[in-house]
């Protein structure tokens, strides 16, 4: 799993590195102005205590809630590269997965100082003991339940970029470890090569469960408009049974700090009867 954490040896280093740009200095540190494009290296930021020198972040880095305060620039697969420009920033990180494609060459342009950091296999030690202890004390939750059955689960996505839903399960990616890791398997999705989401794969792979991302759920309004609206999914036990669940997106895909909180989580949210009883 350290593939998928960002290495906080490399982000100190670049801190350090950035004082060459003359930033004024602040009770004897230098006060960074930095543009963070990608929610967990918001998250990752702030865990390293370096979160005071973020000025601006995209839509989605919603965690920690004094992320929710900065100003934004956008969705990360749709950002505005006069508003980054605008912050005047020292340095922008970005974790290989921002759009449109114009953005990246426009703020390179401009002249900004600009790092992406994608998976890598290093990272501080303090981040890692704390996501697999976390990790641990989930496995330990989900055993508790003894739980019989596993439940076949599908996570739908509205992605902003192209303003439509699609499957971001059945990949062998972070959000199918997140599923087995509660104890569940992902349902088997095959879309054929369709662009938009197929209402035929849906129905065939007939989720028991329905992972809704945050903010396709919070568009619909409701979970019988998500039903009735999203392709196939009128047809699925999940939509049947009307078992749709609502998730923040950025806790599915992406493995740090809190994994272990955000897979107990979702324990709780796919066997509620299991954790009831137990408490």
């Amino acid at each position: 799993m350290k593939k998928y954490i960002f290495t906080a040896l490399a982000f100190s280093v670049l801190i350090i590195s950035c004082g060459r740009f003359g930033n004024k200095e602040v009770d004897g540190t230098k006060d960074m102005r930095i543009v963070c494009l990608s929610k967990q290296l918001t998250e990752y930021v702030f865990a390293l205590g370096e979160g005071h020198n973020i000025v601006a972040v995209d839509l989605s880095s919603t965690y920690p809630d004094s992320a929710k305060l900065l100003k934004t620039v956008g969705y990360h697969r749709a950002l505005s590269p006069e508003s980054i420009i605008a912050m005047n920033p020292d340095l922008v990180i970005h974790s290989n997965d921002i759009g449109p494609e114009t953005v990246l060459p426009q703020i390179t342009k401009a002249g900004l100082n600009i790092k992406a950091f994608g998976g890598v296999e290093k990272t501080a030690d303090s981040i890692i003991t704390t996501m697999n202890a976390g990790i641990a004390k989930a496995a330990d939750t989900l055993k508790a339940l003894n739980i019989k059955d596993s439940l076949r689960i599908m996570i739908i996505h509205f992605g902003l970029r192209n303003n439509n839903y699609f499957v971001m399960s059945g990949r062998n990616g972070v959000g199918d470890k997140m599923i087995r890791l509660a104890g569940c398997t992902p349902a088997l999705y095959n879309g054929k090569g369709a662009r938009e989401m197929s209402a035929e794969a849906v129905a065939l792979a007939n989720p028991d469960i329905i992972i809704a991302t945050d903010f396709g759920y919070d568009r619909m309004g409701s979970m019988d408009k998500f039903i009735s609206s999203v392709p196939g999914v009128s047809l699925t036990n999940a939509g049947k049974n009307k078992r749709i669940v609502r998730f923040e997106e950025h806790d599915l895909i992406y493995f740090g700090p809190r994994t272990g909180d955000n897979v107990i989580k979702l324990i709780n949210l796919l066997h509620p009867t299991a954790s009831a009883e137990k408490k």
